[in-house]
């Protein structure tokens, strides 16, 4: 992240705080919420973001490939994460009938079980460090603010 942080300086007439502070509290805000999926349920926040996504889904299935779009992941990145929940029994991988390069993550009962189970808690969690932080009206405008960022709504699901 240190790349990426630019220092307080003012750059074409702009102040930098509001990026810098952006990229730190993102930085730490996921390190922390991550650290508690881990230790509650074993899960990353890469773990439970797929889970989100497929518990969304139709039929709880999604081609790897629109998953690893939806979670912000290279098409090995995500082979590598979803290799991990398989094995764990989370989520299953089925061939397309029609064509066989096509592949989906399907989640399973277990995946939905623990989906359903650590929930709860992380909703708890993001409450706790991020939410309880602002009154309605701050909440309200810091939705529409970030909304305005490119692809702020982009394949999202609410956690």
């Amino acid at each position: 992240m240190t790349s990426q942080v630019l220092s307080t300086q003012v750059s074409q007439g702009r102040d930098f705080t509001p990026w810098t502070r952006f990229l730190r509290a993102y930085a730490a805000l996921t390190r922390e919420l991550s650290g508690r999926l881990e230790q509650a349920h074993g899960l990353s926040l890469r773990d439970y973001d797929v889970l989100v996504q497929l518990y969304a889904a139709p039929e709880r299935r999604m081609r790897r490939i629109d998953l690893a779009r939806t979670v912000l992941l290279s098409p090995s990145g995500i082979t590598r994460l979803l290799e991990g929940l398989e094995r764990a029994g989370l989520v299953g991988k089925h061939h397309c009938a029609s064509d066989q390069r096509v592949t989906y993550a399907v989640l399973t009962e277990a995946g939905a079980a623990k989906f359903e189970e650590a929930s709860a808690t992380h909703r708890a969690d993001v409450d706790e460090l991020f939410a309880s932080q602002f009154n309605r009206e701050e909440w309200e405008q810091l939705a529409e603010l970030l909304g305005r960022l490119p692809l702020a709504d982009a394949g999202a699901c609410n956690t």
